[in-house]
């Protein structure tokens, strides 16, 4: 009987743990040469290096104490000198006498305290002097000086739901109190826009719709309408907005 015999099988073995052990030879031949290039680059360039590793570290240590020693109790400081001109602020959104002299003392102080316009300037960079920018502005805008009440009103910065879109807001009523109903409308389009709510948005959209009727922009102030009514149906403003759909429906029809 012929019995069938494999052959070769030896050799292709030995052939392919030569080439297994040529390939792991040249991958330890290519680590050793950029091992090789990468100290011949720290050697080079040490001194660079060591000087940026230096200036990191100096960051970081001189961060820590920054904020430990500097920020927090200038933050603290702030704070306490917000709380003076923030308590005439309430009594003057409180009382139906005498607002506006409430009004300048929250702004200019009085009895050696700071009012919001000072603490703005001396505490800026913290968030009570960011804060000062908000009162000082609706505070200017009470007592109708609006050029002073944007300019402050733009300074401010937040993140709050309620506050962020009462500050654009009251920029846009300041431009409609000095009459200038382009800038009014863009500046009540970016409160409503700000923040999504069904409370702040709608507002806005409002003055938006009826100041879009006041500049005879009909079909934006359709558009308007029917977002409140489409998107915040439950909103204070959407009770009766269809009244006001109505009117910018056959206006935008003359």
């Amino acid at each position: 009987m012929a019995t069938y015999k494999k052959t070769g099988s030896k050799v292709k073995k030995g052939q392919n743990n030569t080439a297994e052990q040529s390939t792991t030879a040249d991958v330890f031949n290519t680590l050793d040469e950029t091992a090789s290039r990468s100290e011949k680059f720290v050697i080079k360039n040490q001194k660079t290096i060591f000087i940026v590793l230096g200036l990191v570290v100096a960051l970081i240590l001189g961060y820590l104490p920054y904020q430990k020693y500097i920020k927090a109790p200038k933050e603290k400081e702030a704070a306490n000198e917000l709380a003076f001109p923030k308590a005439y602020f309430e009594e003057a959104t409180a009382s139906a006498v005498a607002v506006d002299s409430l009004y300048t003392l929250a702004l200019n102080g009085a009895d050696g305290k700071l009012g919001f316009v000072d603490v703005s300037s001396q505490y800026s960079g913290t968030k009570a002097g960011n804060l000062a920018n908000y009162y000082a502005g609706i505070s200017y805008l009470k007592i109708k000086n609006y050029k002073e009440a944007i300019e402050y009103l733009e300074k401010f910065s937040s993140d709050d739901e309620l506050l962020a879109p009462t500050a654009k807001g009251a920029i846009g009523d300041a431009f409609a109190d000095i009459n200038q109903p382009e800038d009014a409308l863009d500046y009540y389009l970016k409160a409503a826009d700000l923040r999504d709510n069904n409370f702040s948005t709608p507002i806005y959209l409002f003055k938006a719709g009826n100041t879009a009727m006041e500049l005879e922009k009909f079909s934006k102030a359709l558009d308007i309408f029917n977002r409140i009514k489409t998107d915040y149906p439950t909103s204070e403003e959407a009770k009766n907005i269809n009244i006001y759909i109505s009117r910018a429906t056959y206006a935008s029809k003359k």
